[in-house]
């Protein structure tokens, strides 16, 4: 089975539910957020924990496993699709 799309909403625009919701009838997908204050500094900081531990064949993969579980904000309303 192919896993359904979703989407990782950060940064100030997340805390707004209706471009949320748009985003996620648009798409059809649901949108998650995490409450981070900095989305583009917590990227940056797991990119560089990569590389630290690069030589050890560590994957961003496993690295990022360390991030907060994003929350569910929002899903697509029913019959979006069709409009």
């Amino acid at each position: 089975a192919v896993p359904r799309t979703r989407i990782l909403a950060t940064g100030g625009a997340s805390h707004n539910k209706k471009i949320l919701q748009v985003l996620s009838d648009v798409f059809n997908a649901p949108v998650f957020t995490i409450d981070t204050a900095n989305s583009a500094c917590l990227g940056s900081a797991y990119r560089a924990i990569h590389g630290l531990v690069a030589e050890r064949n560590v994957s961003l993969a496993d690295v990022v496993k360390l991030a907060p579980e994003p929350r569910l904000a929002v899903t697509p309303t029913p019959g979006a699709e069709k409009v």
